[in-house]
């Protein structure tokens, strides 16, 4: 007895693209309509000084040079702008006297706006470190940012 098998070329299976077409494009429409565009944090003009016995000496003066001191632990002591004005531990007294003495800002692309120096202890937490940087660059006023200082720059370390 023999078996006979029948190819069947008349019954194709075909995929229905129209709905997969239609479903592509109805995520692209999501995303593309949904897509939020928010400024860039952490986007800091920062020079960091050089290292080694040949780097050249910068005889500019800078007109703020902020020191943080550590308690040894990496925590946070003291906050000393220009060796003379101490403001504790408060970041929003030193942003508070930056707005004062820097006034309207001059924008982030202009070369003769002011600059910071921070000069900090090695053992400092990083996370003071943003925090000093945060408070000099700037602050939100509602939805708009305030621009104060974009130049900041390290000291060699001690």
């Amino acid at each position: 007895m023999k078996f006979r098998h029948r190819d069947r070329d008349d019954e194709r299976t075909e995929l229905q693209m129209t709905s997969m077409i239609d479903i592509v494009f109805l995520l692209l429409v999501f995303f593309v309509m949904t897509f939020k565009i928010s400024a860039q944090e952490g986007d800091f003009n920062v020079r960091m000084p050089l290292q080694g016995e040949g780097a050249p000496s910068d005889s500019t003066q800078l007109p703020l040079k902020l020191r943080l001191i550590s308690d040894g632990r990496g925590n946070l002591q003291e906050i000393i702008l220009n060796d003379n004005l101490s403001f504790g531990t408060n970041w929003q007294d030193l942003r508070n006297y930056i707005v004062q003495t820097v006034g309207a800002p001059s924008g982030p692309d202009s070369d003769d706006g002011p600059e910071v120096e921070i000069d900090l202890d090695y053992d400092l937490h990083y996370e003071h470190v943003i925090e000093a940087i945060t408070a000099v660059t700037g602050y939100r006023r509602g939805n708009d940012i305030v621009r104060l200082i974009d130049k900041i720059r390290f000291a060699p370390q001690r």
